[in-house]
């Protein structure tokens, strides 16, 4: 681990977020080899709409796993910087149980209220049985995400990308062998495609736990810890608080556009946005393995007072970072069909989903840095600069704008797809403007 404070910077970081790149990539595989299969089931078209209404849900159990795994990894970062082992240990072990505690409270709560929450989310007649027979199963399976997710940031701090990245290659071979088989093979349609996300996020935990308790220079669950300190339990949400409301508001984003193109334009324009969230994932999901890349780093040497390290690690991740979001929105805006047609071969739907994109994905040049600055902030302990960063974006002006917008034009639909790209870019260059301020006080 004294690599972290030691190891050319640049070499140092593309060793750690090249694993984490194909981590979040592959993991993003759990529900889009999903919604690919389910897209060319015989009643894709309808099926995709109704799992798309279910995303919510989803996102917010993803949320807690953020709480307390991109919480506890940085301050965990931060006390072996100081070289303070135990309270490392007594960090990753306090995550782990709310993690457990979290994902009971979640399966019940969710279970029992479903079907009406599915229905303010934005489902129909036509598409409810869908979502809650996808639902009803992936519920079961939530200890098993929140700890595969939750945790596996505490492998990828101490120094093991590889192994975060097999923890999550594992489960994403094993959904991608399993979901054709239940699907179509077995005829269980959309509880198949579940079915198959439940046992391979079940092995991933698997995976983390054994390494998390076995391997012998790694970072130790310790009994002594599972009943956790409440002011280490507070340390971490703290630092937590600003991802989880990230994801979660994402959630809220889902909701009142999936209501929304409901109203204007039926199930067709919410199957749309649910190949449309699938790609913006895509898009930037690297960019999210370049900031777990960079925050042992960060973390590590703030802790250390290493600042000229600090510097040369988030300049190196914004360049890259940049270059590739730039890259990967021009080829969405010259070639809209071809990204589409991954997930449907509907035409109509076709049509509509890539007539969205050059709108949607218009501030994704610039919000992919966004994603960089917000995760620097968490890193060096300023959660509530990423906080308040997290909710100028989504309730300041995107749930508004999703409202209000598609009163001033004709075309309610656009209305509605055009308050992505301007709270996108708003927010960016008020996350960037803040951050190019923090630089120079803080750390120069």
């Amino acid at each position: 681990m004294t690599k972290l404070g030691t190891e050319k910077v640049g070499a140092l970081l593309l060793k750690l977020a090249i694993p984490a790149i194909i981590a979040q990539v592959v993991n993003l595989l759990y529900n889009i080899i999903d919604r690919i299969y389910i897209g060319r089931m015989a009643d894709g078209e309808v099926a995709i709409a109704g799992v798309g209404v279910t995303f919510p849900i989803i996102i917010l159990i993803g949320a807690f796993s953020l709480l307390f795994g991109m919480g506890g990894a940085p301050r965990c970062s931060m006390k072996l910087g100081a070289n303070d082992r135990t309270g490392a240990e007594e960090v990753m072990t306090a995550s782990f149980t709310m993690l457990v505690v979290v994902s009971v409270l979640i399966t019940t709560i969710f279970s029992i209220f479903a079907e009406p929450l599915l229905f303010l989310f934005g489902a129909s007649e036509v598409t409810i049985n869908y979502a809650t027979d996808y639902l009803g199963i992936y519920l079961w399976g939530t200890i098993f995400s929140l700890i595969a997710i939750g945790m596996n940031p505490f492998i990828n701090t101490q120094g093991f990308a590889r192994t975060s990245m097999a923890t999550i290659l594992i489960g994403a071979v094993i959904n991608i062998v399993l979901d054709p088989i239940f699907i179509f093979t077995l005829d269980m349609g959309v509880k198949g495609a579940a079915y198959a996300t439940v046992i391979s996020q079940a092995v991933s935990a698997i995976w983390v736990i054994l390494f998390l308790r076995f391997k012998s220079d790694a970072l130790k669950l310790r009994k002594r810890f599972f009943i956790p300190r409440w002011s280490v339990v507070w340390s971490i949400i703290s630092l937590g608080v600003s991802p989880f409301i990230m994801q979660s508001t994402e959630a809220l984003v889902l909701i009142s556009l999936n209501t929304q193109l409901l109203k204007y334009g039926g199930d067709l324009a919410v199957g749309a946005m649910t190949i449309l969230t699938s790609l913006l994932q895509i898009a930037t999901m690297p960019l999210q393995g370049i900031s777990q890349g960079l925050q042992p780093i960060v973390s590590y040497n703030y802790g250390a007072g290493n600042l000229r390290r600090v510097r040369r690690c988030i300049r190196l991740a914004l360049l890259s970072g940049g270059t590739y979001i730039f890259i990967l929105c021009t080829a969405l805006m010259i070639f809209p069909s071809s990204f589409v047609r991954i997930f449907t071969t509907d035409p109509q739907l076709i049509e509509t989903t890539a007539s969205f994109i050059p709108i949607y994905f218009l501030g994704v040049y610039i919000f992919g840095l966004q994603i960089i600055c917000q995760q620097v902030f968490v890193s060096l302990g300023q959660a509530k600069i990423s906080l308040f960063i997290a909710i100028l974006r989504k309730i300041v002006l995107l749930v508004p704008l999703i409202y209000i917008l598609p009163n001033l034009f004709n075309d309610k639909q656009f209305g509605v797809i055009v308050s992505e790209p301007i709270s996108d870019i708003t927010s960016a260059i008020t996350a960037i403007t803040i951050f190019i301020v923090f630089y120079k006080k803080r750390l120069h």
